[in-house]
Formats: C-alpha cells, sequence, structure tokens
C-alpha cells in the first residue's frame, strides 16, 4: 500500500479521518455522523462530504469500524477466530460504488463457540497497530464494550466482550439506581473503594440495589454514586475476567486507548 492514503474509522456514532501524505500526517478531521446517525443522508453522501477538502489527493482509502457492518456502506464478513493479524490485510473488502476513490474496508472477527458467540469491528485495527509497536499476549481495550482479548504470536486465539461502560450508563441514566441523584463530581477514593468491593464481590447483582440504598440512607454521598459504581463494575470485570482467563500474578497486560 502506497504511503500516501486517507484512514477512517467508522463506528456507531462518529467518525474519524486522518489524511497521510508521504507517511506523515498532514491533516485529521471528525463528524458525529457514524453509522447509526446519518439521517436522511446515505454513507456514500456523509464520506464525500468529509474527505471533500481532500479531493485534490489520488490516494487509496482505508476504512475500519462499523462502516463494514450490515448497519454500514458495505457489509464485509467476519474473519473466524483463531485468526493471524497479517491475514487482515489480505482480506479486504473492496467499495465499487465510490468512483473515483478506491475504497477498502478492513474486516472484523468473531467467535462462534459453545461458550463464547463474540464480534469485533475496529477493534482488531487497533490490535494490528499495537502488536507491530507493544507486542503481548494479552490485550485490555477499556470501552463503552471492553474488549479482552488473548494473543499467541500473532494470532488471535480468543476474545471476550464486557459492557461495564454501556451499563455504567444504563444503570445512571434508566434505573432506580441513578434516580435522586446531585451532579456528580470525580472522586478517586470513593472509586477505589468500589473497586474493591467489586473485586471481591462474587455476586455483583446484589451491589446494584445496595448502590442505590447507600445512597438514600446517606452512607455513599449522592454526588459520588457514578465513582462508586463506576469502580463497582471496573473491579467486578477485572475479577471475573482473572478468574475465567486464570490470568497469572505478575503476567502483563496491554491495554490501548487514550490516556
Amino acid at each position: 500500500m502506497s504511503n500516501s492514503y486517507i484512514a477512517i474509522d467508522w463506528g456507531s456514532t462518529n467518525l474519524r479521518a486522518w489524511l497521510y501524505l508521504h507517511g506523515e500526517l498532514a491533516a485529521s478531521t471528525r463528524s458525529e455522523a457514524g453509522v447509526t446517525r446519518l439521517g436522511e443522508r446515505s454513507a456514500e453522501q456523509v464520506f464525500r462530504e468529509v474527505v471533500a477538502p481532500w479531493a485534490q489527493h489520488n490516494i487509496p482509502v482505508i476504512m475500519a469500524g462499523m462502516v463494514g457492518s450490515n448497519a454500514g456502506w458495505v457489509p464485509v464478513p467476519y474473519l473466524s477466530c483463531p485468526t493471524s493479524l497479517t491475514d487482515i490485510a489480505g482480506k479486504l473488502t473492496r467499495v465499487n460504488d465510490a468512483a473515483p476513490w478506491d475504497i477498502r474496508i478492513i474486516p472484523g472477527i468473531s467467535i462462534v463457540r459453545d461458550n463464547n458467540c463474540n464480534v469485533m469491528r475496529g477493534e482488531e485495527t487497533q490490535l494490528l497497530g499495537a502488536y507491530r509497536t507493544h507486542p503481548a499476549s494479552l490485550y485490555l481495550m477499556p470501552g463503552t464494550h471492553c474488549k479482552w482479548v488473548r494473543n499467541r504470536d500473532g494470532v488471535i486465539d480468543d476474545f471476550r466482550t464486557v459492557m461495564t461502560g454501556e451499563l455504567h450508563h444504563l444503570l445512571m441514566t434508566q434505573s432506580l439506581v441513578g434516580v435522586g441523584l446531585t451532579e456528580q463530581r470525580p472522586d478517586g477514593e470513593v472509586f477505589r473503594q468500589g473497586m474493591m468491593q467489586g473485586f471481591a464481590e462474587s455476586n455483583i447483582l446484589r451491589c446494584l440495589f445496595e448502590t442505590r440504598a447507600a445512597h438514600v440512607l446517606g452512607k455513599l454521598d449522592r454526588s459520588t454514586v457514578s465513582e462508586w459504581l463506576s469502580g463497582l463494575l471496573i473491579g467486578n470485570e477485572v475479577a471475573q475476567m482473572q478468574r475465567d482467563w486464570r490470568l497469572q500474578a505478575g503476567e502483563t497486560v496491554a491495554v490501548i486507548g487514550n490516556p
């Protein structure tokens, strides 16, 4: 592939694009027109609007994320796990209705097993970069839907998705836990306390209503419920994954994300 190209991360709610010329980042842009927020426009229309300032460059475009889903521009089949990261580059899908642009979409990865049905779109591209710069056997990708990924010498052989971020949002905005709260504020100590309880708790379901009761009864400050709940959920996520994957003390976990 040329060292001049446009890279696009097109997810459900946002689109981010980068223009690389001769191997150097020349410009970037972003849009809130994710594949679920196109409105009356088509994906092709949004694409052409986003890259219009760069139209003078006759360079290829590479896309990743939900743009390749059945809700996106062109459905791109998943690669079955286990899959080698090096195989991804040979499985790109071309977008045929975008002339004069030469657009390719990166495939996602799927797992279909008795105890694990899972998919990822977009994260596989982050893993490509992470493995090249920071090889590791275990990657953690925090977010709305947190990914835990097992890598063996460049082969993704297992991954799990934990909806910690989305669950926190739903509990705070759509459940009784978040009713009657004041404006939330950061509190590192409350977060740490919640995390320690979540890490030690085997039944997190009962802790959810207890969080509601704690702030109603005055044991938990109503302005720090979000911090407590975040710590509780993250602590429990880590504890469960440590148990399920039999993680050993001292095992390196490479975290992919913004500082």
